[in-house]
């Protein structure tokens, strides 16, 4: 078996034997299983964004030619290269690209600026920076140049560009630093022969969503993530009828894989693309594009519900809507939502580090209301500890350990963040504080800092 990226902590062989042996692990690169979905729905809409529409054979191909150009650029795999877009078709293209040359992507929240970014360039050693020229107001290309300038990793820059925007390195040029800039949409070239790859290795990295100075990266192999977006499509009776609206960030883990983008397209679904979460504009999308599901943050659900009765629009094609669980979805919230919309409430609870627990299609209205249900996978190992360390009884909260077949076991080159947010058998201390009821299902109550009981226990929380 071939090793993973330096920097990484792999499982333990007698994990990766149980994972395969379950049929979690099937062995298959997502760019692979790009060019499977793409054989199979070839004429089918894989993405929407305003009046773009985009065939799943559009999309492989333009995959394909887009990681040839990028191996022309001299892109390699192992690399990694920051990604910072908005919700568009371009983010899944260059993500799956760069993932076909073998490099490694980093997913960027859009609002991060020069500083965040600037850590996270030094963190990943990051070679590429894709991002729009500029963004609302924001000039991206001049803070990449100016983080090019610190050196010594950024070397290549690809801009999306808008119209009527300017920059001083836009174009095909070099700034005085030697930091090449490309138009992202002149990445095209004659497509290569497929790349062998193994799926055991990093896909991408995900920023973790837990506080911190400076920012831990979540390094996700193929295998692992291939299986939790399949598992969530599964759980959630993903067809190719469904339509899911990425109204969230899309580099957000809840929004590419749970079973949001990855998912659907694993199906043959359609996927939209919102770039503003905003009521006004998802809203109509929603009845235009007759939309089947969404996954949603509770404060983006309470600005939909209050501004319901204002809007035009026929909801009524939504059949599930996913709500990220835990202390900030008020019982208000959730026993507004499937009434005013008209369908299926489900509680997500996850991370980027790994462990999603989900409510069921099935599982009881009270269950759904006040728990963030049960953990995705069998194989999904779960324990809720005690200041000490020790296990505590149902019922009692505690924070919350996991480990499973989509729970990495270590940030990105962070070993000092490794030492304290994984225990030495591999559980990874989530920081968040949870109680388990009766029936089975997490009820997440809060964070590990925020309770005085624990204030002790901060060294060891990963936090």
């Amino acid at each position: 078996m071939t090793s993973m990226l330096d920097g990484c902590t792999r499982w333990p062989e007698e994990f990766v034997d149980r994972y395969w042996a379950a049929g979690h692990w099937r062995g298959y690169t997502l760019d692979n299983l790009l060019r499977g979905w793409a054989l199979e729905y070839g004429p089918r809409t894989a993405l929407v964004h305003g009046g773009t529409r985009i065939t799943y054979a559009y999309l492989n191909r333009r995959v394909d030619r887009m990681a040839a150009g990028f191996r022309l650029h001299g892109l390699r795999a192992g690399q990694r290269v920051v990604i910072q877009l908005p919700n568009v078709p371009e983010f899944v293209i260059t993500a799956f690209a760069l993932m076909r040359v073998g490099a490694i992507p980093v997913f960027c929240p859009l609002t991060y600026r020069a500083p965040e970014v600037s850590r996270l360039v030094r963190l990943a050693q990051a070679v590429g920076y894709v991002g729009p020229s500029a963004h609302q107001g924001y000039d991206h290309t001049a803070m990449a140049a100016d983080i090019a300038a610190q050196g010594p990793f950024l070397r290549q820059v690809f801009t999306l560009e808008a119209p009527g925007t300017s920059s001083p390195y836009g174009g095909l040029t070099t700034d005085p630093s030697g930091c090449r800039y490309f138009p992202l949409a002149s990445i095209d070239a004659p497509p290569d022969p497929a790349l062998a790859q193994s799926a055991d290795q990093v896909a991408f990295l995900l920023i973790s969503g837990t506080a911190s100075a400076t920012p831990k990266l979540v390094p996700r192999t193929h295998n692992d993530y291939a299986y939790q977006a399949r598992a969530a499509a599964e759980l959630v009776s993903l067809t190719e009828n469904d339509v899911y609206l990425a109204a969230l960030p899309t580099e957000f883990n809840f929004t590419f894989g749970c079973p949001g983008i990855v998912g659907t397209l694993s199906v043959g679904g359609t996927v939209v693309l919102a770039e503003n979460p905003d009521p006004a504009e998802c809203l109509p999308v929603i009845d235009r594009e007759r939309v089947t599901v969404t996954s949603l943050a509770p404060a983006v659900s309470r600005r939909w519900l209050d501004v319901l009765p204002t809007v035009q629009a026929d909801l009524s094609s939504l059949r599930l809507v996913q709500l990220g669980g835990g202390p900030s979805l008020e019982r208000s919230t959730a026993e507004r939502t499937g009434p005013a919309w008209g369908c299926r409430l489900q509680q997500v609870y996850g991370m980027a580090e790994g462990l999603i627990t989900l409510t069921r299609p099935a599982d009881p209205d009270e269950t759904v209301l006040t728990t963030q249900g049960r953990p995705l996978s069998p194989d999904d190992e779960i324990r809720i500890v005690g200041i000490d360390g020790k296990d505590v009884p149902d019922g009692e909260p505690g924070e919350l350990l996991a480990r499973g077949p989509y729970t990495p076991r270590g940030y990105y080159r962070a070993p000092e963040d490794n030492a304290r947010s994984f225990t030495t058998d591999g559980y990874f201390r989530t920081g968040d504080l949870a109680r388990r009821t009766p029936d089975g299902d997490l009820v997440v109550t809060g964070r590990l800092e925020d309770d005085p009981r624990q204030a002790d226990h901060e060294d060891s929380s990963g936090l």
